[in-house]
């Protein structure tokens, strides 16, 4: 008879819970970045919603190469 297979388990427990992390970290930081271009589209008195579009789109940039990075390390 084999072990039990209770530590790939376990690992596969710890990588959905750090994909769940990344993918609610990427949540909040499209939310801050659309409220923080409101918000600066107002203080500046843009007529087009500029920064909100610019800003998350900036963000989400950001975050896929900080992923890439993160995921292509080599052990």
């Amino acid at each position: 008879m084999s072990a039990p297979q209770k530590p790939e388990r376990r690992s596969n427990t710890s990588e959905l819970m750090r994909y769940a992390g990344l993918g609610a970290q990427l949540f909040v930081t499209i939310g801050i970045c659309v409220w923080l271009g409101l918000k600066a589209d107002k203080w500046l008195r843009i007529p087009l919603p500029l920064l909100v579009w610019l800003l998350p789109l900036l963000a989400v940039g950001i975050m896929i190469y900080k992923l890439v990075n993160d995921t292509s390390k080599r052990k």
